[in-house]
């Protein structure tokens, strides 16, 4: 006899960690920080191991209570998890289940389906529009009774585009209250338009909004897993309930505690991550390829049916990115020398076709 399996596991495909790089090349698929820890995090976290024999703190008190300062929230309102994932997760199983639909834009965040289905939902993409940005008017027309919850990633992963701050107050005021807005801010930290951090202030302001915000990205601690979200205090306690127990380690909450110490040095990296994101787009649409402007730490490239012929020249190139069949590739801002490394691979390719 064959062991039970769980209904409808096969239509959730295993999330796809982006591709590890072969030594000297650079690994811009997976949107990671290119620096190192600062060395005020070493050192925080280094302090800690003498306790790895002891179990972390479930609630994060130190954490939140910290965040909820910093955004002038109460602490009930503030939740832990590993990583954004996991929050995300938190937020879907909080309020979602069997016969329930969670909203979200496509091409957006690609755990999103996934998250939803393994919680028994349903999920409903809703195509993003000719810009590569969130069609609000199609995601409202997507709502129905059986809707839950609204994911709007802000900005978008992976194309980089932002909801302006005053069209998503339009979008979040014709949602109705029973059904959560969550806001995912994972990128925030490198949007340079005005709508940066929109999020909150529209928490302050409607009774159905929670954000998401993470440590892997802009503070770079992806390697420990940490996120966090600001959401409604009856949220928020229900996310406690479905949270894996334990799930934020120790370290991880000393690095987040650090690296919030940390802020001002770690703008002046944020600064040079999002000065080589713009310098990628110019690089891409300087050789002929059709890059979105972005405000996260990533360039989107529509490319459709050259996505093959773009991942080989990276990868010839000696960088790998992130490619979605037939859609687009996905090239994460680096360093100086890995934005160098992909100039030069495009170079080479524009040399090949004037010769």
């Amino acid at each position: 006899m064959p062991l039970p399996t769980r209904p409808g596991l096969d239509a959730v495909p295993a999330y796809r960690q982006g591709r590890s790089a072969p030594a000297g090349a650079s690994k811009l698929s997976s949107n990671e920080s290119p620096h190192p820890p600062l060395p005020s995090v070493v050192d925080a976290v280094t302090a800690r191991l003498a306790t790895l024999h002891r179990y972390p703190d479930m609630s994060a008190a130190a954490l939140r209570e910290r965040l909820a300062a910093r955004y002038d929230v109460d602490l009930s309102e503030v939740t832990v998890g590993a990583g954004s994932v996991e929050i995300a997760a938190q937020l879907i199983h909080a309020v979602a289940g069997a016969g329930d639909e969670v909203v979200f834009a496509w091409r957006s965040f690609e755990a999103y389906p996934s998250l939803v289905r393994i919680a028994g939902a349903t999920p409903v993409p809703v195509p993003l529009d000719a810009h590569h940005a969130h069609d609000l008017d199609a995601m409202l027309a997507a709502i129905t009774p059986r809707t839950r919850l609204i994911f709007v990633c802000n900005p978008n992963n992976p194309t980089g585009t932002v909801v302006d701050a005053d069209e998503l107050e339009r979008f979040v005021a014709a949602v109705p209250h029973d059904v959560l807005v969550v806001i995912d801010e994972a990128y925030v930290h490198f949007d340079r338009t005005e709508s940066r951090g929109a999020g909150i202030e529209l928490f302050r302001r409607h009774p159905h909004v929670a954000v998401l915000h993470t440590f892997s990205k802009a503070y770079g601690l992806a390697g420990l897993r940490i996120g966090y979200a600001i959401a409604p205090a009856a949220v928020a306690e229900n996310q406690r309930k479905v949270a894996v127990p334990f799930g934020v380690t120790d370290l991880a909450q000393t690095a987040a505690l650090a690296s919030l110490d940390a802020e001002d040095e770690l703008a002046t990296r944020i600064d040079e991550v999002v000065a080589q994101r713009d310098r990628l787009h110019d690089v891409l649409t300087a050789a002929g390829w059709p890059a979105v402007r972005s405000q996260a730490n990533f360039v989107w490239v529509p490319a459709g049916d050259r996505t093959a012929e773009l991942e080989r020249l990276l990868q010839e190139g000696g960088v790998v990115a992130r490619a979605f069949p037939g859609e687009g590739v996905r090239i994460s801002s680096g360093s100086v020398e890995d934005i160098d490394r992909v100039e030069s691979a495009l170079e080479t390719e524009l040399a090949e076709v004037n010769a």
